[in-house]
């Protein structure tokens, strides 16, 4: 499958389930994962669920502006840049964010989240 095939299919995933149910993240992490997210980083996938399910929000949706993505070294890694906008729910004005994946396949030709970055862009 060609790299941006696989980049979208991932992307509209991972944020329908952020939007719908985080916990069902945690398959996309592994124990050697890690997450930035506002700056605090966490490792391993239990972790990152813990602490995607403690957000103080509970209902959001995500719309997305932008995926960019590259190979990513010898091991047929993948490098997923995403931008777009974060709506609260019962607030009225979207919060733009970016997020970096690296994603890594896995022997059973999928790809698991190796390295997560989150941050929203104020201003």
């Amino acid at each position: 499958m060609e790299a941006e095939t696989v980049a979208k299919a991932f992307v509209d995933h991972y944020y329908s389930t952020f939007d719908t149910n985080r916990a069902g993240l945690g398959n996309l992490y592994q124990e050697n994962s890690m997450l930035t997210f506002e700056g605090i980083k966490t490792q391993g996938f239990q972790n990152i669920v813990a602490k995607l399910t403690s957000l103080p929000f509970q209902l959001c949706q995500h719309t997305i502006t932008t995926i960019d993505c590259q190979p990513s070294g010898p091991a047929s890694g993948m490098l997923v840049l995403v931008s777009g906008n974060l709506q609260l729910a019962g607030e009225q004005h979207a919060l733009k964010f970016g997020q970096m994946f690296h994603l890594m396949p896995t022997p059973q030709g999928s790809f698991y989240v190796f390295n997560d970055i989150f941050q929203l862009n104020y201003g």
